[in-house]
């Protein structure tokens, strides 16, 4: 990859990191509030639609679509080209497996963006949860669907895992290019955030094995359904709310990540 193609790769995924960002942002701001208020909590596409009645915010949504995009595109060359030559051992095909459903997720979400923002789409409410109940019932109808969809939702359980460990081992921290240590407050935010994540991913993920073992549609979920499960606990409220801190704290280190991660691009 040429110079310019690369610098334009590495603008794009910048430009995602920043977008999943103020995402999370958001959704841990509603769920805080759903916390506090006992409202229900919003998923990432609920979140974006709330933009709209910002100022300019067909174009900050716009921009949030290109952003999506372009992390997207960065998550599919690091599963297809490994730029970071991961290679091909069991654990490395794993990730890279990973890195190739984030990439599905956020074109979804991208497109999903898109479409508000030129107001092909109106702002939905649990639109996350309901396309969750509609693939999963075609994948569940199709020759051997509720093992694919089992096996999506252990990939889910296993990458929640994965995060677990990064907010246990600070791991992340080398992701981030230059010679100068992270502040304390930096690495710390990333810890709870990356914890934060790990929990929803844990509760998407068994709610797609549990529609595999129940062959029911009905039992898959997304973001929205994991943060209304959280409140549902004893002690569901203070739960939440420290879910929603995390998770904010995950869009405030992915804010760090747009302009500090290392980034490789190309073949």
């Amino acid at each position: 990859m040429t110079e310019k193609p690369r610098a334009a790769a590495t603008l794009a995924a910048r430009m995602g990191f920043a977008a999943r960002g103020l995402v999370y942002l958001l959704v841990g701001w509603f769920a805080l509030d759903a916390a506090r208020l006992g409202s229900a909590p919003a998923d990432n596409q609920e979140a974006m639609g709330s933009l709209l009645d910002k100022p300019f915010g067909h174009i900050l949504v716009a921009a949030v679509a290109i952003g999506l995009a372009g992390y997207a595109l960065w998550r599919f060359s690091e599963a297809v080209l490994d730029p970071e030559r991961r290679g091909t051992e069991p654990k490395a095909l794993i990730e890279r497996i990973g890195f190739g459903w984030s990439a599905v997720v956020h074109i979804f979400l991208a497109v999903y963006a898109g479409k508000l923002a030129l107001q092909l789409t109106r702002p939905e409410t649990n639109p996350s949860e309901e396309r969750a109940k509609s693939w999963s019932g075609w994948l569940i109808d199709q020759p051997g669907g509720e093992w694919l969809l089992g096996a999506i939702g252990l990939l889910l359980i296993a990458g929640a895992g994965a995060q677990a460990w990064k907010a246990y081992r600070g791991s992340f921290a080398c992701e981030l290019a230059g010679d100068v240590p992270l502040p304390r407050y930096v690495c710390l935010a990333g810890q709870i955030g990356y914890g934060a994540r790990a929990l929803v991913f844990l509760l998407i993920g068994w709610f797609l094995v549990h529609a595999a073992i129940a062959a029911s549609p009905d039992e898959a979920g997304g973001i929205g359904q994991a943060l209304r499960t959280l409140r549902e606990q004893p002690q569901g409220p203070l739960l939440l709310a420290v879910v929603a801190i995390g998770l904010m704290l995950f869009g405030v280190y992915s804010l760090v990540e747009a302009r500090f991660r290392r980034i490789r691009v190309g073949s």
